[in-house]
């Protein structure tokens, strides 16, 4: 990593300290970054969510301590996934992402990969399934990678979970 790179990884995990202390200036930079145009997607619930198989995706830069971590250098994101078995143990998870203060997940992955939540929802009978594996994004993707995620990876993904029954999908923002 080239001194430049190390700079701004350390400014975004400044910034992301200083948007956890100040949650007002958090919200007033994500309205003046807000995307505008276009409509919100929508689907209607095809069967009950006691029918359904549900899968976890989150955005919070989650992967296995033995995958690849996400490139933090690139500052256009990285647009690529980390599939994780959901009976991975969360003492061999980890998070690079530098666009968010994670420590609070970090101590509780739960709060960014919720896949024991999903389980005990299962165990109660609110949920009839837990598909095996959840996909983790880094959730800071712009640029020219905007299109790489709209066209490559996302579509992968939404293939991976049809191919596997998943009737929805829990998405957690980071």
């Amino acid at each position: 990593m080239t001194p430049r790179q190390s700079l701004s990884r350390l400014k975004n995990r400044l910034l992301a300290r200083v948007f956890t202390a100040v949650p007002g200036l958090a919200a007033r930079w994500g309205q003046a970054m807000a995307a505008t145009g276009g409509e919100i997607p929508w689907a209607e619930p095809r069967k009950p969510l006691g029918d359904a198989v549900l899968a976890v995706i989150t955005t919070g830069g989650v992967h296995r301590t033995d995958q690849p971590p996400f490139d933090m250098a690139d500052p256009d994101g990285d647009p690529t996934f980390r599939e994780i078995p959901v009976d991975t143990p969360g003492d061999a998870l980890t998070i690079t992402h530098d666009y968010y203060d994670h420590r609070d997940a970090e101590a509780d992955p739960n709060l960014v990969l919720p896949v024991e939540r999903v389980r005990e929802m299962t165990a109660h009978g609110v949920v009839a399934g837990l598909h095996p594996r959840a996909y983790s994004f880094m959730g800071h993707i712009d640029g020219r990678h905007v299109e790489t995620l709209k066209r490559k990876t996302a579509p992968e993904v939404a293939e991976r979970l049809a191919a596997g029954g998943v009737d929805y999908a829990l998405l957690v923002p980071a």
